[in-house]
Parts: C-alpha cells; sequence; structure tokens
C-alpha cells in the first residue's frame, strides 16, 4: 500500500484540492497506475488516519464518495474493496421505475442522454409489488451514489426510502409524503386531468357514452378516476367506469379514456377490424403520450405529463444535487382520435 500512501502524499501540496479530493484523487491515480487492481483491499479507516493523518470521517467520505462511483465497494466486517477500475466514472445511478413501458422508456433515453457516458445507470422495476421493491433496496443498499425512484404510495415505502441519505435519493413520477430534506419531481392527477377533460366537453359531448378503464388492483392513479367521476357529475355525461375491455365489445358513439395502453390496442385492433373511425364512430383518449400515439392511427388524443422534461430535470438534480420539490400536471395533446 506504500505506492497509495505516497500519491495522497503527493496531493497534499495542492493547496487548491481538499482533503476529501486528495484522498479520491490518490486512490484514483493509484488505480491508474495500475498498483490497485480490480479486488485489491483498501487499507482499514484506522491505517489510513495513522498513515495519512486526516480524520476518520474524511477518509469515510472519500470511501463512500468512491462506491457512489462504483470503483469501491464495502463487505461487511471485511473492509474495503476495489470493484471497477474504470476511473472516469463520475456516478453509478439506481433508477427503480414501474416497469418498461414506452412513456418510461421516452423518460429512460432521455435521462441517459443528459447525464452522458460517465454515470452508469442500472434500471430495475418493482411493478408495484411492495415485496419486490423491497427486495431491490435490500440488494442495491449502499452500492449507488444515487436513486432515483418511482415509488409506491405506502407509508412503508416512505419508511424504506428514508434508509437512503436524502442528497442521494431523488422521488420521481408518484407522490409520496417524506421528510422536507428530500427532493421530489412528482405529478398531479386529479386536478389538471379535469382540467383537460374540460377543454375536451365540446368533443366529448359528440358521443352517447363516456367509458373510463380503471383497475383498483393496480398502480392507477385515484386522482384519474376522482377527475373522471367528477367531471361526469358536473357535465351530465353519461359515463361510466369499467375495469376490462373485453375483446370485440367495442361500439359506435363511444368515448374511450385509457390508462393502461393494452387496453388501447385492443380497442384500436377491434376498430379496424370493424372499420370504425376514430373521431367520428368512436373518440380515443389516452394517458402518458409516446411517439407511437403521435403517428397511429392519424394520432390519439392523450392527457400526459412530459416525461422528457422530468427526465431533464431529474439528470440535472443528479448532476448538481440542487433541491427541487416540484409537482408537475397533465397537459393536453388533442390529435385525430376524437
Amino acid at each position: 500500500m506504500q505506492a497509495l500512501f505516497d500519491n495522497i502524499s503527493e496531493l497534499k501540496n495542492i493547496n487548491t484540492l481538499s482533503k476529501h479530493e486528495q484522498l479520491v484523487n490518490g486512490i484514483l491515480n493509484t488505480i491508474e497506475s495500475k498498483e490497485l487492481k480490480q479486488g485489491d483491499r483498501l487499507p482499514s479507516i484506522n491505517v489510513m488516519v495513522a498513515e495519512i493523518g486526516y480524520a476518520r470521517k474524511t477518509i469515510v467520505k472519500a470511501y463512500e464518495d468512491l462506491k457512489g462511483r462504483g470503483i469501491v465497494v464495502s463487505k461487511n466486517f471485511k473492509g474495503y474493496f476495489i470493484a471497477d477500475v474504470n476511473t472516469k466514472t463520475k456516478l453509478r445511478v439506481c433508477l427503480l421505475l414501474y416497469s418498461f413501458q414506452t412513456f418510461q422508456e421516452d423518460f429512460y433515453n432521455t435521462f441517459r442522454e443528459e447525464l452522458g457516458k460517465k454515470y452508469i445507470i442500472n434500471v430495475f422495476f418493482h411493478h408495484n409489488n411492495t415485496d419486490v421493491f423491497k427486495d431491490i433496496l435490500e440488494r442495491t443498499s449502499g452500492r449507488y451514489g444515487m436513486y432515483v425512484v418511482a415509488p409506491i404510495q405506502a407509508p412503508e415505502i416512505s419508511d424504506m426510502l428514508q434508509e437512503i441519505p436524502s442528497e442521494k435519493l431523488l422521488i420521481i413520477d408518484r407522490y409520496l409524503k417524506m421528510p422536507p430534506a428530500y427532493s421530489y419531481i412528482s405529478q398531479e392527477f386529479e386536478n389538471s386531468t379535469y382540467r383537460q377533460l374540460k377543454k375536451l366537453l365540446p368533443a366529448i359531448l359528440k358521443y352517447k357514452t363516456f367509458i373510463l378503464f380503471y383497475r383498483d388492483d393496480k398502480d392507477y392513479p385515484i386522482g384519474i378516476l376522482n377527475a373522471f367521476n367528477k367531471f361526469i357529475a358536473e357535465f351530465y355525461i353519461n359515463g361510466k367506469v369499467v375495469k376490462r375491455y373485453k375483446k370485440e365489445s367495442i361500439e359506435k358513439n363511444t368515448l374511450y379514456f385509457f390508462i393502461n395502453d393494452s387496453y388501447l390496442w385492443e380497442v384500436l385492433r377491434d376498430s379496424k377490424t370493424n372499420r370504425f373511425a376514430l373521431g367520428k364512430d368512436i373518440g380515443v383518449i389516452a394517458h402518458n403520450d409516446n411517439a407511437i400515439k403521435e403517428i397511429l392511427f392519424g394520432g390519439i388524443t392523450t392527457i400526459s405529463t412530459d416525461f422528457k422534461k422530468m427526465a431533464i430535470e431529474a439528470a440535472r438534480y443528479v448532476k448538481f444535487r440542487d433541491p427541487i420539490s416540484k409537482i408537475t400536471t397533465s397537459e393536453l395533446i388533442q390529435r385525430n382520435s376524437l
């Protein structure tokens, strides 16, 4: 380990570097000179204190910084080890999403592009399953420098996430009540969905029936259901909530509102089979916009958050750690399906 101690000592003469930066750069330099290899054990905290003379918290901070980049890993009761010799990595990011739906793919691609190649992003999916969510958090605990999480909206999830330091966690997509120190970029569903439905009132009135597909056993936002029920009651719309779409049950003069795309594809297939024209024989509104909905059947009307903008703001937080508490609203993109 003498090479490591020598490299750190040389950096002590550079006044522009903090003690923390001297330690980090000293370790990186020793890796680059191949005097530290993958699997090698780093000196213990006590040994570093004795050899370098810096406070324990300064050394721990340097080791934790390198853990966040994925360069160092800690093993219980065994110490710190070199896990990766790619010293150009700035940060390892754990991105935990519901599932890889098209709009979340848009988020990921933009997030990836904004961060650049020096950031390593590992993506996980919890599928709105608390046990899966908990297992992922346990397996990734302490292995990443940043966690960007689309949470399950439950108090026990909030308790789990509070085990992550606030500066290393960003909540995205769904709102979850957390202590004020935690940052979030979350959607608001009820008021914004209601406002957009009001904008569509003249088009909605063309149809005899307005149907929302909503399943309470899925991760569907309750705010959309509340907005729909408020809207049809206020404007005396013949509306109803249905859990599932039954194949070949499509009817003329009906407007369909989808949260999940799987039912949307089924209705579009049946409309093609029956030669129903969108915007004339039937109407379609979908939640969450994407490129496919922009071009399919001449364009599907959507009520959606701008996930690309959310991804840009999330990437900015990862880079600069400026606290953010933002609620994003859903916007209307009206196309030919009405």
